[in-house]
């Protein structure tokens, strides 16, 4: 199957820097006149990469952001600040490109993970079905949108509708910061179902994991987990988790 390009990508590179020494004794949470909260250092507003004010709507998006500044240690570990990194491609990227961005994740949502199941063996044909179908009747159910399933990983095409009904989901989304997290999530996962599943409280983001994981689970329970493998697996959870923390913020009560 075709898969889209990666719509957080050029946004991301921009905000990929070398760890720098801790040049700051305080990061606190400052509401903004006329709404909104920013991170300051010192007292002075921080800024993205792109020289962005580092704000959001969200006081508890910007609160998870102020913890990560708060716990670094002498040198900043870019990796220890997965909702800085993600709310900083948000600014700086994903504000200047939602529709654009939409239309990634709708595509995304026509080769879906969700939509390619194995035919052998059943042990994993089974555990796909349980981890997949659940969300595919949340998404014919929440958003109106009926999927095709395919067998094997030839490309199968889905009723316009259904594409459709998922890009209307997404037009609804108009906080950078949450439809950033939409893309992390439907990157890491391979599925806008999940992604929008998560977004809308249906899923929760160790259950959307686990279900974007089930073929390799298997096949590590067969063969053996790789060292390597598992420390990438590691290091993308933790964008994963931070991408559901800010989609839980931005969500609101």
């Amino acid at each position: 199957m075709n898969e889209p390009r990666d719509p957080m990508r050029a946004a991301q590179a921009s905000t990929r820097q070398p760890a720098v020494k801790r040049f700051y004794k305080k990061a606190e949470l400052r509401e903004v006149a006329g709404g909104g909260f920013e991170l300051t250092l010192d007292g002075r507003p921080a800024r993205t990469p792109g020289k962005n004010r580092l704000a959001a709507a969200s006081r508890a998006l910007m609160a998870g952001v102020a913890e990560e500044w708060a716990r670094q240690g002498d040198t900043l570990d870019p990796a220890d600040m997965p909702v800085t990194r993600l709310l900083n491609s948000a600014i700086d990227g994903v504000a200047r490109t939602m529709d654009e961005t939409r239309a990634e994740l709708a595509r995304y949502a026509g080769s879906d993970l969700l939509c390619y199941r194995a035919e052998t063996p059943e042990t994993l044909a089974e555990r796909q079905r349980l981890a997949f179908d659940p969300v595919l009747a949340w998404a014919a159910e929440a958003l109106g949108a009926r999927f095709n399933l395919a067998a094997g990983v030839v490309h199968v095409a889905q009723p316009p509708e259904a594409i459709a009904a998922v890009r209307v989901a997404l037009d609804a989304v108009d906080d950078p910061a949450a439809l950033a997290a939409l893309s992390v999530i439907t990157n890491l996962t391979g599925s806008a179902l999940l992604a929008l599943a998560v977004q809308r409280g249906a899923l929760g983001a160790e259950t959307a994991w686990a279900a974007a994981h089930v073929d390799e689970d298997f096949q590590n329970e067969r063969w053996g987990v790789d060292d390597e493998a598992q420390v990438r697996r590691a290091a993308r959870w933790r964008e994963m988790e931070a991408a559901a923390r800010v989609l839980a913020a931005t969500r609101g009560p």
